[in-house]
């Protein structure tokens, strides 16, 4: 019963919650990522490069004998792949960076708001200032 009892705290404390919310969130971000990727930013990139497509280039290692099949090096499937995830992590990096835009945004002091008073120095730390300035005099 007891291990029942633990298995309760660990998914209903926030722990596994977080986590599962942080699966989905970040599943449906993915989602999104890769729409902008695929619908929009693609097609600008086939349009500006004039459709470009490297995804039939190979390379022959072995031609097709007998029934069996060819070997070949996929070098374009590999440049397309390089290329997508290129785009994507632009596309994601420059979420982070406006999301981290407004998260700055939203830290900065208001400016009515008072301004921030000067630390005290501890009682030890002017002693030790003292001592310096002392040693510093003689």
């Amino acid at each position: 019963m007891k291990i029942i009892d633990e298995f309760k705290t660990f998914a209903i404390k926030g722990n596994a919650v977080d986590l599962a919310v942080g699966v989905v969130i970040g599943a449906a971000f993915g989602n999104i990522v890769t729409s902008f990727v695929e619908d929009i930013i693609t097609p600008l990139l086939g349009l500006i490069t004039g459709g470009i497509d490297f995804s039939d280039k190979a390379l022959i290692l072995k031609r097709a004998l007998d029934g069996t099949a060819a070997v070949t090096l996929n070098y374009g499937a590999f440049i397309t792949v390089v290329i997508n995830f290129l785009i994507v992590a632009w596309a994601i990096f420059l979420v982070v960076k406006a999301i981290n835009k407004l998260k700055e945004q939203g830290e900065k002091p208001c400016e009515p708001c008072e301004p921030e008073k000067p630390t005290v120095p501890s009682p030890e730390v002017v002693l030790l200032q003292e001592i310096r300035d002392s040693l510093r005099s003689r």
